[in-house]
Parts: C-alpha cells; sequence; structure tokens
C-alpha cells in the first residue's frame, strides 16, 4: 500500500523537530515541513500531500484559515490540527471545515500515530480527549447528519433564539407543526425534553450546523 505523503507545520522549531523526528522513526512519508501558516498553504498547493498536520495557532496563517482556504478551494489534503487551546468554540469551527482529525498537543506523541493511520484510510481521529476537556458530544456530527432538511433549517431559528411562534411565521407553517419537529428533533441528537434544553443544545453546537 502507498504510504500517505505528509506535510508538518508549526511555529515552534523544537516541537516541529520532534514531530518529524517521531514521525520519520516509525517510517511515515513526511515530504515538507513549515514554521508559519503562509509557507505551510503554499507547500499544499505545490506539493498536494495526502495529509497536512497543522498547528491552530501559527503566524502568517493559522491552522484553521489553512482549513478554510482549503475547503473553498476544494483542496483535497487531508487536514489534521494539533493545538495547545481547550477551547469549544475553535473545536466547533474545526468541525465546519471538514477537518479529519483534532488532537491537543500534550498527547500528539501518544496519537497522532493512530490519527494519521485513521485519517489515511479515510477515517476522521477526533482526540478522546476532547470529550474530557471540551465536555463536547463527539457523536453530535452523526446526529445532526439523521435530521432532515426541515429539521436543520428549524434548528438553525432556534439557535438564533426564535421563538415556536416567530419561527411558525417565518416559515409560514403551523406552530404544530414546528413543535413536533423540534420534538423529533430533540429524540434524534438524544436530549430529555426539558423546557429549553434543545435551545441550549443548539447554542452550545450552532458551529456544526449553521
Amino acid at each position: 500500500m502507498k504510504l500517505s505523503s505528509i506535510l508538518i507545520a508549526d511555529d515552534h522549531p523544537l516541537l516541529l523537530s520532534g514531530l518529524n523526528t517521531f514521525l520519520l522513526d516509525r517510517n511515515f512519508n513526511v515530504i515538507a515541513k513549515a514554521q508559519d501558516g503562509i509557507s505551510a498553504y503554499n507547500s499544499i498547493i505545490k506539493l498536494n500531500p495526502d495529509i497536512a498536520i497543522l498547528d491552530v495557532s501559527m503566524p502568517k496563517l493559522t491552522g484553521i484559515e489553512i482549513a478554510r482556504k482549503c475547503k473553498k478551494n476544494n483542496i483535497k489534503t487531508k487536514i489534521i490540527l494539533i493545538t495547545f487551546y481547550k477551547d469549544k468554540a475553535l473545536y466547533l469551527e474545526s468541525k465546519t471545515l471538514n477537518i479529519s482529525g483534532y488532537i491537543f498537543k500534550e498527547f500528539a506523541l501518544e496519537e497522532i500515530e493512530e490519527c494519521i493511520n485513521e485519517v489515511a484510510n479515510g477515517t476522521t481521529y477526533f482526540s478522546p480527549k476532547i470529550t474530557e476537556f471540551l465536555n463536547i458530544d463527539l457523536n453530535s456530527n452523526s446526529k445532526i447528519d439523521t435530521l432532515t432538511k426541515s429539521e436543520k433549517k428549524i434548528l438553525t431559528l432556534i439557535a438564533k433564539n426564535l421563538t415556536t411562534k416567530e419561527i411558525s411565521e417565518r416559515l409560514f407553517i403551523a406552530p404544530k407543526t414546528i413543535e413536533k419537529h423540534r420534538s423529533n428533533i430533540s429524540k434524534k441528537i438524544g436530549l430529555d425534553g426539558k423546557t429549553n434544553s434543545l435551545l441550549i443544545w443548539a447554542n452550545e453546537n450552532k458551529a456544526m450546523f449553521t
């Protein structure tokens, strides 16, 4: 089987060197390194690596900004983000950019090998530590995928704090129908049906569907 070509980018020379050595020692095919976002993005354009491992926080372009540009320009390189930041909003935004992996730097050497192998095999890898540090349900995306187009539209309006009456008027649908949709959405994403639980969930996870 052909080895996946890998680009790694981090603005900390020691971390970059350490990750590079670690991967080479395990016979991964590292074809390029970069210490800032523009160099990393230009190398992605030029070399078309299978996988790019990007530090979230880099000068000139961040890992998130590179992921945005890759998505906008339909670049096929699969992106793994690594970060020190335990930031829920950052993670949720990254999920909207179709990234393939997300791990915290302090666990990178424990998880990067498995992460690369999963991504190379066409699946995704999001660190199990995410649930521990960010209190995020890693199955949220798959739950959202079960929603119909109408349910997603209603969920987006709920995330904007619109009431059932306001959503009804906006979509020209009877309030009873909106309430039925809300109930179905709650069941599909595993909520308990308590008052405002759907509103709270929608606001916490809106980066995944808006």
